[in-house]
């Protein structure tokens, strides 16, 4: 990105479920431009997906790492 603060966010997870639950945690927490869909690249496991995320305007309170994970991790068995 070509102004300070702006990411792209590319997310390899292994399914759907995942991959969302994570770009959701994010939009918790940063402005973020989320996608509506994973991708699938033929004969390659798992899924992508690509967000963008404006740091310079947080929504949300900080997570860690630990807390981030157990999130996923419970979002993505649901």
């Amino acid at each position: 990105m070509s102004e300070p603060g702006l990411v792209v966010v590319d997310i390899a997870a292994a399914d759907d479920a995942t991959a969302l639950a994570f770009q959701q945690l994010l939009a918790e927490r940063w402005a973020t431009a989320t996608a509506e869909r994973t991708t699938r690249d033929a004969g390659e496991p798992g899924v992508r997906l690509r967000c963008y995320l404006d740091l310079r305007q947080p929504t949300g309170p900080a997570t860690s790492l630990a807390d981030a994970e157990r999130e996923v991790s419970a979002a993505a068995s649901r």
